[in-house]
């Protein structure tokens, strides 16, 4: 078998000693890798690297598109950036999967029968990380939830479920709250879930949805969600699991893809050769099926069940009735190693024999007509009376355009607004052509034209009013593409 170039890094904390006892077990079980040793991490930042990572480790991740990547310690303050998160949108890692299963009753576990895979969208959503403050009162922070993003994950959950022999995919998302954010996220998967008729599909309001996971997770196969609600539940599958030092990941993208724990670099035990290697493990086993080797992860991904089940564990994992004996991190490889030619007796591997890499075809964009048919400007007005702004900014719309509502915190409060709804200083006013009519199922806008908002603008700016954002209202394919105000 042909060598695979994969870039490894020893990372921070613990990371060099689970990295070692890592490369150890996957070398003796036959694993064919030719790795490229690169330093990120804690001395890369407080060496001048903000992002954690020098350009020639960059360049042998192009080179080598696997990275197996120990845990790193990011440096508090001084601006330094989550290298994960750069890896992650820098190499388009669009796809992070967690499988998670319980190993009762080697790892106590309140949920045995729990075997699932946590598929979270990677790149966008609130993680953009796109945040203003606006006024004295308000910050923001802005939802991006994009098409192709939502296709490319949702279609890699499903032909996820289909490689591994899963049999249903659960959807999870806010779309009661969050219409076109959400709502797009759902309407995907419905779409796409079409063409996956032999596979069970479910979506589930994320609330009651995390609420299920902790309670009866056996209910669940895979799970796809965007990026915070995943990055949330994905934890918590982990831990009641029995533990998240025990979970590995993936992050794929079309180029690259990294392979790493979950846990974090664990500076309080780092050189005390105690740290448990199994979830860097995990995620090793992940890239041995991704690269190809698929028998090869097998192989050890049994001797590791084996020896949960013999009772060889960590300290993180050792209970007094139920282990055999405490080993450390190398001690634990060994009995791992030892174990290569056995298979667990009690509890059931996953298979990767067989798997491949999972394609995903390119986005084709839809066209629609696009037609602007109104603006949001948001307000910076330190009064507390909402028909005091609604009144002025009535005397400014001129002839082509009205004030059709003012929301404060997204709650309608002019016209007609109650006096009970309490308000910042930051006021979102809806602006709609003087046209506009009022319909049994709706509103009918007419189309405005951009020079109009800007004569707006231009007057509201001369009636010193302080305006701090605007956004353009649009129908697409004459469809409305804006939420309405609570109470509008």
């Amino acid at each position: 078998m042909q060598k695979i170039p994969v870039t490894v890094a020893y990372g921070d904390g613990i990371g060099p000693e689970i990295m070692e006892a890592t490369l150890r077990i996957m070398e003796a079980a036959g694993a064919q890798l030719d790795t490229e040793v690169v330093e990120i991490g804690e001395k890369v930042y407080r060496s001048g690297h903000t992002s954690g990572i020098k350009p020639e480790a960059w360049d042998s991740l192009r080179r080598t598109k696997v990275f197996l990547k120990a845990p790193i310690t990011t440096p508090q303050g001084g601006g330094y950036k989550s290298l994960n998160v750069t890896v992650r949108k820098t190499m388009g890692l669009f796809a992070n999967i967690r499988p998670c299963r319980a190993l009762h009753p080697f790892v106590p576990s309140k949920h045995p029968l729990m075997d699932l895979v946590v598929i979270r969208e990677n790149e966008e959503d609130l993680y953009a990380g796109i945040e203003h403050q606006q006024t004295t009162d308000v910050t923001q922070c802005l939802k991006l939830i994009t098409r192709p993003g939502c296709e490319r994950i949702v279609r890699y959950a499903f032909e996820y479920a289909r490689t591994y022999g899963r049999k249903k995919v659960t959807c999870m998302i806010k779309d009661n709250i969050m219409k076109i954010t959400d709502g797009l996220f759902h309407s995907v998967f419905k779409e796409i879930g079409q063409e996956y008729p032999d596979i069970e599909q479910e979506s589930k309001i994320i609330d009651i949805g995390s609420a299920l996971l902790a309670d009866r997770p056996q209910n669940f196969d895979v799970v796809v969600t965007t990026n915070l609600y995943g990055d949330v539940i994905s934890d918590i599958t982990a831990q009641i699991a029995g533990s998240v030092g025990l979970a590995g990941s993936s992050n794929i993208g079309e180029h690259l893809a990294m392979f790493e724990a979950i846990h974090g670099s664990a500076p309080d035990i780092a050189g005390q050769g105690i740290a448990n290697p199994s979830g860097l493990l995990n995620g090793a086993l992940l890239m041995l099926a991704h690269i190809g080797q698929g028998d090869i992860a097998d192989k050890i991904q049994n001797a590791w069940l084996r020896t949960l089940e013999d009772g060889i564990h960590t300290g993180d994992i050792y209970e007094e009735g139920v282990s055999q004996e405490r080993v450390g991190t190398q001690g634990f490889a060994d009995a791992v190693i030892a174990r290569l030619d056995q298979a667990p007796q009690t509890l059931k591997a996953n298979s990767f024999a067989g798997s491949k890499p999972i394609a995903i075809p390119g986005y084709e964009r839809e066209k629609k007509e696009k037609t602007l048919v109104g603006c949001d400007v948001f307000v910076d007005w330190q009064g507390d009376s909402a028909d005091e702004i609604g009144q002025k900014l009535e005397s400014l719309t001129g002839p082509d355009i009205k004030l059709k509502m003012i929301t404060n915190r997204g709650v309608k409060v002019y016209p007609n607004g109650f006096p009970e709804t309490f308000c910042t200083d930051h006021w979102r006013c809806r602006f709609i052509s003087a046209k506009a009519e009022k319909l049994d199922d709706g509103w009918k806008y007419p189309v405005l034209n951009f020079k109009q908002v800007l004569e707006l603008q231009n007057r509201l700016n001369d009636g010193q009013v302080d305006v701090i954002k605007t956004e353009n209202l649009y129908e697409f394919d004459g469809e409305r593409a804006f939420s309405l105000g609570q109470g509008e």
